[in-house]
């Protein structure tokens, strides 16, 4: 019986009261602290954001004032050693080498000189790596050479020449037009790889102030982006350099501040940078601060790109050669957020630990208090399901402990009815599964016995059909194949009578040789003889068939006969000929004989004959199967073939092998062939007892063994072992 749902309520306020008070007062003291804790957090993050920015402006400004001042030194040096007669600008083979000296020295990509002649001279480090030196006369075409050079400095062998003009270069025109120190425009060439250089160049006197031309050195523009990529806040944010038309110099992002059109190095925008956010963040400052141009003094802003907010500092950056140039440095906020967020996160794992605390506090502070009523509710409840075995232990409460005595009488008188009801119904069941095991191993055997005998039955009528048109056929083609010898004597007789007339007596009458003409008569005396012969071929077949047919209908035969077994199989085989020749879908399936010389063996020739037919329709059907699935020029490249063996085993036995070539069984359903009513085909193809069947004719009737042997896609073979001789003759 059910107990009222009311007191099923009523049993839980105790918990309830102690832990909800845990719970509240340690969850709200800790998510009070940690609320704090974000809110000081957050007004830090501004603060930390600003030092950090400073101190990446700060590494940026003074790298480039470091690394921008050293082409302008070198430039001044050389300048100065030339003015004051120490290097030769004549001996350009001197000077060059000179300048890969310098190369060894300074992080430069070239350094190298033009005069005002239209020479030159000057040392390179285009890839990064390899020093080459230039080398170039006044007047073009391929007047510049490249020349590869070996560990002292000295020219080994021309790498590549080309047309150059210093009159129309920038390189040469602007610091000689300027006629001091400056930065030319920034170069570009594709060497097989980039280089994109800076170069600064002032102009060169002799002693008595004449001007000879110009001395330059290049710096490599991506080596700024290298540096930028090592900067601590590249790891988060992003640092870029722009000049004051937008184009971009340098950028900590993997991406490169250029791109390769028609095998030509182009400039990029910072707005058209390949680094998206390089891109949206020069994108809003030219929104914000109306382009790059109005920026004069350093600016803070906080941009939001993607929901998330980027603290941005401006910084322009200027030299006393007229570089002016933009260093933007970009952090989204999540980077100082990091440990704010570690915090928080800190402060919900206290919180939800607090919560657990108090709730296993609660929990096992009101399960003391409840445990004897839950025991005593459980064990109702397990009875309830049917298991009587429970008893409850004595309680510190005297009422609890009485109401348990009272419990454990009841559930002793329960299991007590229950244990006699439980024998009643175990010794009817037993009668009950006895009885019915005895039906199935009736029905059974009783299907058994009945398909075979239906079976044998059908063999049986197949047998008497078979000779008895057998007997029908005999007896006329007896006749006819016993006539055929006279017929043909008879006929000889007659034709030789004819040539004998022909020849003693010859006529030159017209209408005895209009009618030989009409006949054809030397025509018909040729095949007449060639009909005759055919004829006899033909009764002959038709007799071997007949001994066949007669041969195959050994069905009712009781006894042991001794019979050549060769005999059986090949009368098996003319009946199922119609199935073996050559069909529209497929060509005829081969049988291939390899037959021993084997006794006369004693069977029962009717069963074995029904064994080898089950056996040879069974592989028929299994290539038919597979047949469905190829094409007709499939099948001939890979033709069907039965293969029947047969051989003597110790003198004792012999062993018939019928193989196929098919798609062979699967081990489960291989392990199951001689089962009753097993098959694998359609419904109405088969009943499942030709093998079962056959397995009991060989092993039970003739004392023998029949064995199955099958590969997936290979193909199946049944082996056939009968005993010579029988030692003990058995009924049917």
């Amino acid at each position: 019986m059910k107990r009222p749902h009311s007191s099923k309520v009523k049993a839980f306020p105790l918990q309830l009261v102690l832990i909800v008070p845990f719970v509240l007062q340690i969850f709200g003291a800790v998510g009070l602290v940690g609320y704090l804790s974000f809110k000081n957090g957050q007004k830090a993050v501004n603060n930390l954001a600003d030092q950090l920015m400073n101190r990446t402006s700060s590494l940026v400004d003074q790298h480039l004032n470091s690394y921008l001042s050293i082409p302008h030194k070198v430039n001044q040096i050389n300048a100065d050693a030339i003015q004051m007669g120490l290097l030769d600008v004549r001996d350009r083979q001197t000077v060059s080498k000179y300048f890969w000296k310098q190369m060894q020295v300074h992080d430069l990509s070239y350094i190298g000189i033009g005069l005002t002649t239209g020479e030159g001279a000057g040392a390179g480090r285009y890839d990064g790596k390899t020093v080459t030196i230039d080398d170039w006369s006044a007047k073009p075409p391929k007047n510049w050479y490249s020349y590869a050079i070996d560990n002292q400095g000295d020219r080994t062998r021309v790498i590549d020449t080309f047309d150059w003009n210093n009159f129309k270069e920038p390189w040469y025109t602007e610091p000689v037009k300027a006629g001091r120190p400056i930065w030319s425009r920034i170069v570009t060439i594709n060497y097989n790889y980039p280089y994109i250089a800076a170069s600064a160049g002032r102009p060169i006197y002799d002693a008595q102030n004449r001007l000879l031309g110009m001395v330059g050195a290049d710096i490599h523009l991506l080596k700024l982006s290298e540096f930028l990529r090592r900067l601590d806040v590249s790891r988060n944010g992003q640092v870029f350099i722009v000049e004051r038309n937008g184009m971009l110099i340098a950028n900590s992002s993997t991406q490169q501040p250029f791109t390769l059109v028609k095998d030509n190095i182009q400039r990029l925008k910072a707005t058209d940078s390949s680094d998206p956010t390089v891109q949206s963040i020069a994108k809003q400052l030219q929104q914000t601060l109306k382009g790059f141009q109005s920026i004069t003094k350093p600016r803070k802003l906080q941009l939001n790109w993607q929901g998330e907010t980027h603290f941005v500092y401006v910084t322009p950056w200027r030299d006393q050669y007229g570089l002016d140039w933009l260093v933007v440095v970009s952090v989204p906020e999540h980077a100082f957020m990091a440990q704010i967020n570690t915090n928080t996160r800190t402060t919900i794992l206290l919180c939800l630990g607090a919560l657990i605390v108090a709730t296993l506090m609660g929990y096992f502070t009101s399960r003391w208090i409840t445990r004897p009523i839950l025991r005593m509710n459980l064990a109702s409840q397990a009875m309830a399901s049917g298991n009587l075995e429970q008893t409850l232990d004595n309680s510190s409460v005297q009422e609890l402990n009485t109401l348990a005595h009272s419990f454990n009488h009841m559930a002793g008188q329960l299991r007590e009815s229950f244990t006699a009801l439980e024998n009643s119904k175990a010794e009817l069941e037993d009668r009950v599964e006895e009885r019915t095991s005895e039906l199935k191993t009736a029905l059974s055997e009783l299907q058994r016995t009945q398909a075979q005998v239906v079976q044998n039955e059908k063999m049986s009528s197949l047998g008497q059909l078979v000779a008895g048109v057998a007997h029908e056929i005999n007896n006329p083609v007896n006749f006819i194949h016993g006539n055929i010898t006279h017929l043909n004597e008879y006929t000889q007789d007659l034709l030789r009578m004819i040539q004998l007339y022909q020849q003693r007596h010859p006529s030159n009458d017209l209408e005895i040789q209009a009618l030989a003409d009409e006949i054809d008569l030397e025509f018909l005396v040729d095949d007449l003889k060639k009909m005759l012969s055919s004829m006899k071929i033909g009764t002959n077949r038709i007799r071997t068939i007949v001994l066949s047919l007669r041969n195959f209908s050994r069905m009712d035969e009781a006894e042991f006969k001794t019979v050549d077994i060769h005999e059986g199989i090949e009368s098996t085989l003319l009946i199922l000929a119609h199935r073996l020749k050559e069909k529209s879908e497929r060509p005829a399936i081969e049988v291939i004989r390899d037959y021993a010389n084997l006794p006369q063996v004693e069977c029962y020739p009717g069963q074995l004959n029904q064994v080898l037919m089950n056996i040879l329709v069974n592989a028929i059907d299994a290539l038919d199967e597979v047949n469905a699935k190829r094409t007709h020029q499939e099948i001939e490249e890979t033709p069907n073939q039965i293969t029947i063996r047969t051989s003597v085993i110790d003198s004792q036995s012999v062993e018939i092998a019928i193989a196929d070539n098919g798609s062979g069984m699967l081990e489960q359903v291989k392990n199951r062939i001689f089962d009753p009513f097993f098959t694998t085909k359609p419904v109405g193809k088969g009943t499942g007892m030709g093998m079962a069947i056959s397995y009991q004719i060989i092993t039970e009737k003739h004392g023998g063994q029949l064995e199955c042997f099958s590969t997936p896609d290979k193909g199946t073979e049944f082996i056939i072992q009968l005993p010579i001789r029988q030692r003990v003759c058995q009924a049917v």
